[in-house]
Parts: structure tokens; C-alpha cells; sequence
């Protein structure tokens, strides 16, 4: 009896120090249980301009704690705004199709960080993305990133059948936020973007969007209806 109450006590040890933030890495945490259960990977990407203050900052990081309420996860974060990514340029681009052995210090130096990017896409079973609209498109952060992830053989193929996405056993929600209101309307130009070029990695987004937060009134609804989205999305 004894050592079944030391074994007990060793296994609630051992979940509470998995269960503790990790200092080595602040944007990475995860929850285990005590069962052993596999834990599953979730990418959250922030582009608001305004930080962890932004509207779909705030919602995305609800969502997330609603998933990881559901399962396992251990999740990686990403603030596009406070971690700034080089845009895109005829180096970096050129970079993309050269062998590794041919690369200059400057273009390894950009591979490495597109590398890494595209790691922990792969890695990921979700992956949950806050995009406001700024001047009718997404922003210029989250355009920086894609340019880095969007690379033939790594997250796409070309094959004689055409084109072909590497990741599609992958979830991706994206929590779409305006002060307008331009779902299903020819302004939204972000919702045809998003899915043609995550289309063409193998990813269908699911979007919910919370619109009208500049017209008075809607924005609190526009929130709620958000949050009621987001928790039926979570059970789902």
C-alpha cells in the first residue's frame, strides 16, 4: 500500500512539473495528462498591429485556451508584429531554388529562418491565425511570413497532375476581423487570398469573422457572435 501511495505521488509530481510553463522557450507551453495521451501541436499566429490588444489577438488566444480545454496540446505562438520577419526580395527569393552549398551567409541565413517557419507548420496538427484587415488586405507581417512558408518541395509540389499541397492533414482556423462589414462582398479580398494560397499548400481554412467593429453598436455583437462560433467550433 505504501508504494502504491509513492508511485501516485510520483505520477501528480510529474504531471505538475510537465504542466509548468516552460522558461527555456516563453512562446512554447504545453499540457500533459497523466495518462500518457498523446499530445497534439497547434501553431497560433497573431498579425495584429496592435499586439496582444488587437481584437483577434484577444479572440485567438480564447480559442486556443477553448481547444486546449478540449484535448492535449502544446501550443507554439507567434506575434508576427512584435517579431518582425524580412519581406520578401529578389535575394530571398532567389535563395529558395539554389542548392545549400551554393548559398551566400546572407541567403542561408534567410533559408534558416524560413525553415523554420515551415518546421513548425509541419510539425502542427492545428493551426489557429488572428487576421485583421487593414486597407482591404491581410497584413503586411502576416504577407512577410507566407512568402517564407509558400516554398516549392517544402509546403507544396509540382507534379504532372499540376500543383499539389503538402499539408493537408492539417486544420486551419483563421479568425477574420474587420470595422466594416465585406464577407461575401467583392472588398473581401483577404478571403479569396487566404484560401487560394493556402490552398495551394494543401490547407482549407475555416474562418470565422467578426465584422462591423468600427460601426458602434455591432461591435460588442460582432464579438459575441465570434465567441459563440468559436465555442461550437471548439466542441466540433
Amino acid at each position: 500500500m505504501f508504494k502504491q501511495i509513492l508511485a501516485l505521488l510520483n505520477r501528480i509530481i510529474r504531471y505538475i512539473l510537465q504542466a509548468t510553463f516552460n522558461p527555456f522557450n516563453p512562446f512554447t507551453y504545453s499540457v500533459q495528462t497523466l495518462n500518457g495521451a498523446h499530445t497534439m501541436q497547434l501553431l497560433h499566429i497573431d498579425s495584429s498591429i496592435h499586439g496582444d490588444q488587437g481584437v483577434s489577438a484577444i479572440l485567438t488566444a480564447e480559442l486556443v485556451a477553448l481547444l486546449q480545454a478540449k484535448e492535449n496540446l502544446e501550443v507554439k505562438h507567434r506575434d508576427l508584429s512584435s517579431n518582425r520577419i524580412p519581406h520578401l526580395n529578389a535575394a530571398t527569393h532567389g535563395a529558395f531554388g539554389i542548392a545549400r552549398e551554393q548559398l551566400s551567409a546572407a541567403q542561408q541565413q534567410t533559408l534558416t529562418l524560413s525553415d523554420t517557419f515551415i518546421a513548425e507548420l509541419k510539425s502542427s496538427d492545428t493551426i489557429v491565425i488572428g487576421v485583421p484587415m487593414y486597407n482591404f488586405g491581410i497584413p503586411s507581417e502576416l504577407k512577410a511570413w507566407l512568402d517564407h512558408v509558400a516554398r516549392a518541395g517544402e509546403t507544396f509540389s509540382y507534379t504532372s497532375a499540376g500543383p499539389k499541397g503538402l499539408l493537408a492533414s492539417k486544420r486551419l482556423i483563421i479568425i477574420a476581423t474587420r470595422g466594416g462589414q465585406y464577407q461575401g462582398t467583392a472588398k473581401d479580398t483577404q478571403s479569396a487570398y487566404l484560401k487560394q494560397v493556402f490552398g495551394f499548400m494543401g490547407l482549407v481554412p475555416e474562418f470565422i469573422y467578426v465584422e462591423g467593429l468600427a460601426m458602434g453598436a455591432h461591435r460588442d455583437q460582432a464579438i459575441d457572435h465570434a465567441r459563440q462560433a468559436m465555442a461550437t467550433l471548439a466542441t466540433g
